[in-house]
């Protein structure tokens, strides 16, 4: 990635006065957003960063290891950087318990509504003003920033056993925006955990992606998120199981943490309205064209995973549900879906739903499939579950 290189000679000027605390907070709530501030010095985060990704838990997400050292030194983002603020945007509708329809997919309650992104960075780019410096960098969820190491160094929360930020006054459903700029801010007191002996968290995740015997730490390789939106090739088949009914994301472990009675509703409607409707089903989504798929994600995270991620996840559910009313729609993926990555996966759906139907239409996609990797799906299916017997 490209970085400012500014000279001091060729850096616009700034005040050098240091900007207090209470000021920041005060424009801060004029925009409805929480507010800290830390000294742009490295911590320790910075080493457990290098260790994680040493560790490999970075998965396919190859720009997390790119930016390492930037992640890990504000200063290489921002020559002469002094201050990381960080603010905290509440979405959704607070504490009320996710109940989606019965029979539809599974999305991640901050996916559903418009994108996040413009609605929080239009604020945070409003409180930048406040630094008068025009070298002073803004992000929401884009930069090359470890925000919830320095969220929690601003005093917004901790960061739980989970990994994701804790507040006692937000919960957890929140999102982070980050300004690093060459002004000093008064600094915030860092946040103290308050996890306590609590493992509800991590008893809730059904892949092992974050463990009672590992806290704080997260495999990315395992994590339903990962599996659903940042992994582009096909899901490993020991792990489609574990998706139960997410097709986009996952709360399981921010749903189980008992810090979220706290949580807020959006203080922006377009953070709460569910421009996602939450029937949208499995079989539906199968059902949708690049066309189609554009019009109904365009404008929400959703359109992240790509079409061939969310429909090839949506087969993934339906042979999670092993529901025979769903193989007509699987055997349709089989003759007529372009895309072999969806058609591999709704070829493991029919092998675990199992039946005449399947059985017949698995067959007739052996005679016929080309691409290699959708082939080998396809024979698995046949053999698994007794399938292959005539």
């Amino acid at each position: 990635m490209s970085l400012p290189t500014p000279s001091s000679e060729t850096a616009p000027a700034f005040p050098e006065s240091p900007v207090s605390l209470a000021e920041l907070r005060a424009r801060a709530a004029e925009l409805g957003l929480d507010v800290g501030a830390a000294l742009a010095v490295p911590g320790e985060e910075g080493e457990r960063y290098r260790r994680w990704v040493a560790d490999g838990f970075a998965g396919a997400m190859d720009y997390m290891v790119r930016t390492l050292e930037v992640r890990a030194d504000p200063r290489v983002l921002l020559p002469g950087a002094r201050s990381v603020v960080v603010v905290a945007f509440p979405y959704g509708d607070g504490q009320r318990r996710d109940r989606p329809p019965p029979g539809s997919a599974r999305i991640a309650r901050y996916a559903r509504s418009k994108e996040y992104h413009g609605v929080l960075l239009d604020r945070v780019r409003k409180l930048r003003r406040v630094f008068e410096d025009p070298l002073a960098r803004a992000f929401v969820d884009t930069g090359p920033v470890l925000e919830k190491a320095w969220a929690r160094r601003a005093g917004l929360g901790w960061v739980g056993k989970h990994t994701h930020l804790v507040s006692r006054s937000l919960g957890s459903w929140f999102h982070l925006g980050v300004i690093v700029t060459r002004r000093e801010v008064e600094a915030s007191e860092p946040h103290s955990d308050h996890c306590g002996r609590c493992t509800r968290c991590l008893d809730a995740c059904p892949t092992g992606a974050i463990r009672p015997d590992r806290p704080f730490r997260l495999d990315a390789r395992l994590c339903i998120s990962y599996l659903t939106i940042e992994l582009r090739g096909p899901i490993p088949e020991a792990d489609r199981p574990l998706l139960g009914e997410w097709v986009f994301g996952c709360d399981l472990c921010v749903e189980a943490c008992p810090w979220n009675r706290f949580a807020v509703a959006a203080r922006d409607h377009r953070l709460a309205a569910e421009a996602v409707a939450p029937g949208w089903t499995p079989e539906a989504l199968l059902d949708l064209d690049t066309g189609a798929f554009e019009a109904t994600f365009r404008g929400t995270p959703v359109k992240r995973a790509g079409r061939a991620g969310l429909l090839r996840n949506a087969a993934v559910v339906l042979g999670n549900r092993r529901d025979p009313s769903a193989v007509p729609r699987l055997a349709r993926v089989l003759r007529e879906e372009p895309d072999a990555l969806v058609r591999g996966h709704a070829a493991w759906a029919l092998g675990r739903i199992g039946g005449d139907g399947a059985r017949s239409a698995l067959r007739a996609a052996a005679a016929q499939e080309a691409d290699p990797e959708a082939r080998r799906e396809v024979l698995g299916a046949l053999g698994a579950g007794g399938l292959s017997s005539p």
